[in-house]
């Protein structure tokens, strides 16, 4: 079975550092299934391409396993009569996760800032076996900003009039960080198969949640693939939909309001946009990202992190020495932490991160010193009288050097249909700015605390509305002698 990688990021050579293996050698990795072969087509600065060949043993694919009496192969002979040496299933995403996983993890020790960023990929399937044809494939890529073409292959390409057979010849092609890439990919591969390889127990709910971390959660087809990957097991799918739930209660201060997602807003709206654009919620993420790792900082903390969606990408770049994560709710916390592997983190990653109950219209001498804090898709849950309280809680008692501020932008709610005129995004919500409420509040605080601000936005622009998040980088300035 085959899979390739192709970039045209510049040096697209680059592919061999966040892969960490280098394009001049062909290198071989052994499976408990069989051999993994990785070599590279073509790698030039313009293009270069990654490919993954997996060659399975037959005998070793049937030594030692559990297999459940459903499978196709769990007649006497099915270990040597099937399709897994050419057709790409739960086998393949097993060899993803055993020869790429610095790369699952984000993890480049020569391009950390690369492999935090989104870069053009291209990705190739040519046999993939796909219980539910073409079309399911291009339901369970699509909502992650893929652009998807999965041409079903006949089953005899002489007679055509036999019909197509059940694998299909699949493309993705996106701008996408590689470690998503991949993690979508370890997790459909074998959803679309539709038959592990292996026996599946519980704790392999934790590693769906794991790759499946700031993208599952909110997937339309979230219980399809949750159901699938394991193994139609219902006790198990019926945890892991359950967590699922969790993630999504937690990081109600991050609602997927947008424009351009797979899901619409909260109370039946839903935007008008193109379902292969990533979300607004991954975008708002990557312009607040960009803003951090713009003002230079090292020590970060989260101001109403939630589920810890931000913290899982703060902690995966390495230029974060410190990150903290603070909510007014523990069960938030409790997801974050779980999010994040905690207890599995090695020792010096663990004291990288703290979690931090707390409320923000509170002082909190913790919070002070720090280099950059975000409140993202925050300061819209409190009620507009306890404002005073958050600016001299975060801005006069904190006072970090930077602090990112994103909100939605109330111009723009009419181009969501469903959402009724005067109705908020969210039903937490207490109120939603117009631009030029969120520019007067963020030139009062600005001036009020010893700070410049720009303001910018995020998401698609219109003419007319702007985008649908505003975003404000406060910046402190050197002295406040004259602030006071």
């Amino acid at each position: 079975m085959l899979l390739t990688l192709t970039t045209t990021h510049q040096p697209a050579t680059d592919l061999g550092h966040l892969l960490v293996k280098h394009p001049d050698r062909v290198q071989e990795f052994d499976l408990p299934t069989g051999t993994a072969h990785v070599f590279y087509p073509e790698a030039t600065a313009q293009r270069c391409t990654a490919a993954l060949l997996v060659e399975v043993d037959p005998q070793r694919l049937g030594v030692g396993r559990r297999r459940a009496a459903s499978t196709p192969e769990s007649f006497t002979l099915g270990q040597y009569v099937n399709d897994r040496a050419y057709a790409a299933s739960s086998l393949l995403s097993s060899a993803l996760s055993t020869v790429f996983r610095s790369a699952l993890r984000g993890v480049s020790r020569d391009r950390p800032e690369l492999a935090g960023s989104a870069i053009p990929l291209s990705i190739r399937v040519p046999v993939l076996r796909c219980r539910g044809g073409a079309d399911l494939a291009v339901r369970l890529f699509t909502p992650l900003g893929w652009t998807v073409t999965a041409a079903p292959l006949p089953l005899d390409e002489q007679h055509p009039e036999w019909g197509d057979s059940r694998y299909v010849d699949l493309c993705l092609t996106g701008t996408v960080r590689l470690a998503d890439a991949l993690n979508h990919l370890y997790v459909l591969l074998p959803v679309l198969d539709d038959a592990k390889h292996y026996w599946v127990a519980p704790d392999e709910i934790d590693k769906l949640l794991r790759a499946g971390a700031g993208w599952l959660a909110d997937h339309p087809e979230r219980a399809l693939i949750t159901r699938r990957y394991l193994a139609h097991r219902r006790a198990l799918a019926g945890q892991a939909m359950a967590r699922l739930a969790e993630l999504r209660l937690a990081d109600v201060p991050v609602p997927d309001d947008s424009v351009d997602g797979a899901t619409g807003p909260a109370d039946g709206a839903t935007p008008v946009a193109d379902p292969r654009r990533a979300s607004l919620a991954v975008r708002r993420r990557e312009a607040v990202l960009a803003a951090l790792a713009a003002s230079g900082a090292t020590r970060v903390v989260d101001l109403g992190c939630g589920g810890g969606a931000l913290l899982t990408a703060l902690l995966a770049d390495r230029r974060y020495t410190e990150v903290v994560g603070v909510d007014v709710s523990t069960q938030a916390l409790t997801v974050a932490a779980r999010r994040l592997r905690l207890d599995r983190l090695p020792q010096r990653q663990q004291d990288r991160v703290r979690l931090w109950q707390s409320a923000l219209t509170y002082r909190d001498d913790r919070l002070r010193g720090y280099d950059a804090a975000v409140l993202m898709e925050v300061v819209e849950h409190l009620d507009p009288a306890r404002l005073p309280a958050l600016e001299d809680a975060v801005l006069g008692h904190a006072r970090p050097g930077t602090l990112v501020v994103t909100t939605p932008n109330a111009e723009y709610n009419v181009r969501y249909e469903g959402l009724p005129a005067g109705r908020f995004r969210h039903p937490d919500h207490r109120f939603e700015w117009t631009r030029a409420e969120f520019a007067a509040w963020v030139d009062r605080v600005a001036a009020d605390h010893g700070y410049t601000a720009t303001i910018s936005g995020v998401g698609d622009h219109d003419p007319e509305l702007g985008h649908p998040t505003q975003l404000a980088v406060l910046t402190a300035v050197a002295s406040r002698e004259t602030t006071r």
